[in-house]
């Protein structure tokens, strides 16, 4: 089984510094301006978001789970089975300098979303129907790696 980690040090490190502007605020402002607190806190939350929104998205909709024992490729809500993928194409990915995959028009992103996040890779894949896949990955080799056992078990 693979499973991609995602990294989580900005999320950490933005709430971090959110939970500590907060908590400053409120040593100096409370009991006495509750209200003025929480609007700040709130206010401080319309800067949080924005920094947190990408990461949480790619958790979402970018999470890769290889299962060879349950047959499946998970990459976010969405599943195949590697059955499906064609071995030839993971094969052919792995070989640096030579296209990811044959493609009959545009591959479509598996997981959802309009283009691979930044800060992230991606590999294409075709199903043994033709379809071109895209998976937005952080770790090429080894989803590369993960996807060749997976479909030469399989295939």
């Amino acid at each position: 089984m693979y499973v991609e980690k995602l990294p989580w040090k900005w999320t950490a490190f933005c709430v971090a510094v959110y939970l500590v502007m907060v908590g400053r605020l409120g040593v100096d402002a409370l009991p006495e301006d509750l209200g003025l607190w929480l609007g700040v806190s709130a206010a401080f939350l319309l800067v949080l978001v924005p920094c947190v929104a990408v990461p949480l998205s790619k958790r979402i909709y970018h999470r890769i789970r290889v299962d060879p024992a349950a047959g499946v490729l998970r990459v976010g809500r969405e599943r195949i089975a590697l059955a499906d993928v064609d071995p030839r194409s993971v094969q052919d990915a792995r070989v640096p300098g030579r296209p990811d995959a044959l493609q009959q028009g545009q591959p479509r992103l598996m997981g959802g979303g309009w283009a691979v996040p930044m800060g992230m890779d991606s590999v294409t894949v075709t199903t043994r129907q033709g379809q071109a896949l895209t998976i937005a990955t952080h770790d090429r080799g080894a989803l590369l790696e993960a996807l060749r056992r997976a479909t030469a078990a399989g295939g």
